[in-house]
This record gives structure tokens, sequence and C-alpha cells, in this order.
């Protein structure tokens, strides 16, 4: 039973992950990685790793994916609209398909080594103390990155609507003045020099 659980989550998080670089759309993009997370979660709990399935899905399932979809929606994505197609696509495909085989490769030289028939669990106590007291000020580091991260997209995105917003031009009377977009001029120019 173990096995077939192993081989359901593991088949459900390589298609996943697969999806989140085959699609188009961010957020679909973001889905495939949400499912792809909780592949690996479902992978840690084969493992008897309960603490860190827990932290697959509540923090990077959970709260990354509401960042990246928070970040989506402060986001002007109508800019972008044409720079999802690229020429590079196939040299990324390319070094994907290489760095996968060579992962597989290592993983495979070295699967004897952690070949064993029995898990044993870390216990909670044990991973509170060492979280708590021997890695407590990295942990605090981290909650504060992701903090400013957070204020940084608020920024970003709040800069970025002000610039959108019309200006009126310098000549003629205040009647005939034609609302601008900086954003629109954005395009026009990256359409001109073919970025």
């Amino acid at each position: 039973m173990g096995l077939i659980l192993f081989y359901a989550a593991a088949t459900l998080t390589l298609f996943a992950s697969f999806g989140v670089v085959a699609t188009r759309n961010i957020v679909h993009a973001a889905l495939f990685l949400l499912a792809a997370l909780a592949g690996v979660a479902g992978l840690f709990v084969l493992l008897y790793a309960e603490f860190l399935a827990l932290v697959q899905l509540l923090i990077y399932g959970g709260a990354i994916i509401i960042v990246i979809l928070f970040a989506l929606m402060l986001t002007r994505s109508g800019e972008y609209e044409g720079e999802t197609e690229t020429r590079r696509r196939p040299f990324a495909a390319v070094a994907a398909a290489l760095l996968f085989g060579l992962m597989t490769a290592v993983f495979v030289a070295d699967a004897e080594q952690f070949n064993t028939n029995t898990r044993q669990a870390i216990p909670f106590r044990t991973l509170a103390e060492d979280l708590f007291a021997a890695w407590a000020v990295p942990f605090e580091i981290a909650s504060l990155v992701l903090l400013v991260a957070l204020i940084g997209a608020v920024v970003i995105g709040r800069a970025g609507r002000e610039e959108d917003e019309t200006l009126p031009e310098d000549d003629g009377p205040d009647d005939a003045q034609e609302p601008v977009r900086r954003g629109s001029r954005r395009r026009a120019e990256r359409r001109r020099r073919g970025v």
C-alpha cells in the first residue's frame, strides 16, 4: 500500500511540476505549483516527516502561493502579454532535460546508500527545541525577509498604478487635452525596439 501511495504522490508531483513550466497562463502555473507542493507533502508523510509535510502545505502551499497570487493581482499583466513567447524556450527545454537526467543519474547512483526498510519519525518536541532554541534567530530573520518582500510587492504595485494615471499634455487649451498613458508609451517603445 505504501508503494502505491508513493507512486501516486510522485506522479502528481511530476505532472504538476511539468504543468508549472509548460502552461502559458501564470495563474494556472501557480495552481500547478500548489498541486506539486501537495505531492511533495505526501512524500514527506510517507517518510514519517509529518512536520515537513505540514510546513510544505501551510507555508509553501498556503502562504507562498497566496503571495504569488497577490503579486499577480498587483502587477499590470497587460504590458507583458506578448513576452511569454520567446525564442529561448527550446534552449530552456534542453537545459531542463539535461538537468533532469543529471539529477536522476545522481539519485540512482546513491540509491543503495539510502535503501532501508526502517523509517523513524522525529518527535515534535525535538524539532521544536531545535527550531526555537538553536535556530530561533535565523527563523525570525526568514520571517522578516518574507514581510519585507510582501511590503515591496505592495509598494511596487502602487507605484505602477500611479504611473498609469492619466496625465494631461502641456500644449493646448484644457478642454482639448487628451489623457496620455505612460504605460502605453512604454509598450510602444518596447515594440519599436523589438523587446
